[in-house]
């Protein structure tokens, strides 16, 4: 009797288990997957360090269920930030993919006043470029041998302490910047190396580069009190190379005639 009274007992309460699953935990269960939430999609490609535009993202409308907590539910926060990574179409932004502000390296391509221009120069090979071993802000001489065709190999005085802003890898993506964690095996070798200079520093390294005959030799990487005394240093010896009093008055006499 009493073994009838318990399977009686387990029976009923396997009843009412069930009860409240069907009629209770399944019908909360479908609706916080039925409930819907916006979030920003994709919908052109977008390459690391480019600017997100308005019409390269759209709202849309999604289920809410597991959805990652840092996904981006509305447009307008997207709009003028840069991508950290490749975006696809159809992908969903999530906020560490994005930043307000230009990573390191492109910043000084977003600053620049007219005073200085970005350069890029061709690293011939794998010694020529301080074999992968430069990073965005590292301050570098350039080495020319047969310099104007005078056999000599020297530092030209306009370029001895120039600024590196970033190296770029054959594929387009910067490399070794100091930005990037990458594994040995991920790393991409330099093809090209940017650098921060004045016109007349970027008609002599246009010379050099089609010559293909520069070697870049590191000289500071460090404080940046010290990347600007370096910098200071250069100007001083820009501008008693290129007078701007001489300049003007040239132009002033020119004017005269």
């Amino acid at each position: 009797m009493n073994i009838f009274k318990n399977r009686m007992v387990v029976g009923v309460f396997c009843i009412v288990l069930s009860l409240l699953i069907c009629f209770g935990i399944t019908p909360l269960f479908n609706k916080g997957i039925s409930q819907k939430t916006e979030i920003v999609r994709v919908t052109k490609e977008i390459k690391v360090g480019a600017q997100i535009t308005k019409d390269m993202v759209q709202n849309i409308e999604v289920g809410g269920y597991n959805l990652p907590t840092d996904v981006v539910r509305s447009k307008e926060t997207v709009v003028g930030s840069y991508a950290l990574a490749d975006l696809s179409i159809g992908d969903y932004i999530l906020n560490a993919k994005v930043s307000k502000s230009p990573a390191a390296e492109n910043a000084y391509l977003y600053n620049l006043d007219g005073s200085k221009q970005a350069m890029s120069i061709t690293i011939k090979s794998f010694a020529n470029g301080l074999s992968g071993k430069l990073q965005s802000g590292d301050i570098v001489s350039i080495i020319a041998p047969d310099y104007k065709k005078q056999g000599a190999t020297v530092i030209p005085p306009e370029l001895k302490y120039v600024e590196v802003i970033s190296v770029t890898a054959s594929s387009g993506y910067d490399a070794n910047t100091g930005e990037q964690k990458v594994t040995e095996d991920e790393r991409e070798l330099p093809s090209t190396v940017t650098l921060l200079v004045t016109p007349e520093q970027g008609n002599i390294l246009a010379s050099l580069d089609a010559d293909g005959k520069t070697h870049l030799s590191l000289v500071y990487r460090g404080d940046q009190k010290n990347i600007k005394e370096f910098l200071d240093t250069q100007t001083k010896i820009l501008d008693a190379l290129y007078p701007k009093n001489s300049t003007n008055a040239t132009t002033l006499v020119g004017q005269g005639e």
